[in-house]
């Protein structure tokens, strides 16, 4: 069975969350663990929690995506900007646990000034000191599209992040269409040379999850900017190819097109419908 989703607010709670992703057809969703431009996240509810559970337990549902703040920033070369992003990150880490079958999914940051090598270090250093030693949720590095002083836009970045880290077995990784199309990963005419480069540098077994979305921009264009499927210029037919590949067929996806609910209930619907896994 296809696992899939899109962006669902948590605002009413998780099991009105749940129950909205029922409604559109997926069997997971992706959700900000607080305002994605920083703050203090709400509270959870255990008894809101539970129904989530018996929702996910029920219906067979892939793990949800638990979607970090913008605002964190754990490359940054503002000592400041880096504390504040440990403690979101700390906060996080801890909640995810409460929430369970879950990935933790952040971007991994900009250098802003200095080096890109100065910028991973500070990555590294910045997960070595939040990582508790207790909990076993996944924490996933997401793939970027490389625009200015991004981090994380080539497989030998992650790499070198999760080589560092020194609880490098719960970090893995998520790739994002767009962002691996714009960061000149050539998706559309060589799936299966970048899936060994993946494999190669960092390893398939790393790879966890997919953000599958289009792309407003062409090819290596380092730009950030999704499109809903079909409409851009990576195209419906090899995102169908992805989520039908062997080796890629049984991860979980969720989607960030450029839409509201009915929209991604048509895409949903029509990723099942092509889907032959």
């Amino acid at each position: 069975m296809l696992k899939i989703g899109s962006h669902i607010s948590i605002a009413k709670g998780f099991l009105n969350a749940g129950e909205t992703a029922l409604g559109i057809g997926a069997n997971t969703f992706q959700f900000f663990t607080r305002n994605p431009r920083g703050g203090k996240a709400k509270a959870l509810n255990p008894k809101d929690l539970q129904g989530l559970r018996e929702i996910m337990e029920i219906n067979q549902w892939g793990p949800l995506f638990a979607h970090g703040s913008y605002t964190m920033n754990l490359a940054s070369d503002k000592q400041e900007t880096r504390n504040y992003s440990r403690e979101l990150l700390e906060d996080d880490l801890k909640r995810i646990e409460e929430i369970s079958n879950c990935y933790y999914i952040f971007h991994p940051g900009s250098y802003v000034k200095g080096s890109k090598k100065e910028g991973i270090q500070r990555i590294i250093d910045g997960l070595n000191q939040s990582i508790p030693e207790e909990g076993s949720s996944p924490i996933l590095l997401e793939g970027m599209s490389g625009k200015g002083t991004e981090i994380g836009s080539t497989f030998e970045e992650l790499k070198a992040i999760i080589d560092g880290t020194k609880d490098g077995h719960r970090i893995g990784i998520c790739l994002d269409t767009c962002h691996l199309y714009s960061a000149g990963y050539d998706i559309v005419n060589d799936l299966d040379g970048v899936l060994n480069q993946i494999d190669k540098k960092v390893g398939l077994g790393r790879l966890h999850a997919i953000h599958l979305n289009d792309s407003k921009t062409p090819f290596a264009s380092h730009k950030d900017r999704h499109e809903v499927l079909g409409e851009g210029t990576i195209g419906l037919d090899a995102l169908i190819r992805m989520i039908n590949h062997r080796k890629l067929r049984n991860l979980t996806y969720n989607l960030e097109t450029p839409n509201e609910l009915p929209g991604y209930q048509k895409e949903i619907a029509l990723l099942r419908e092509a889907y032959t896994g």
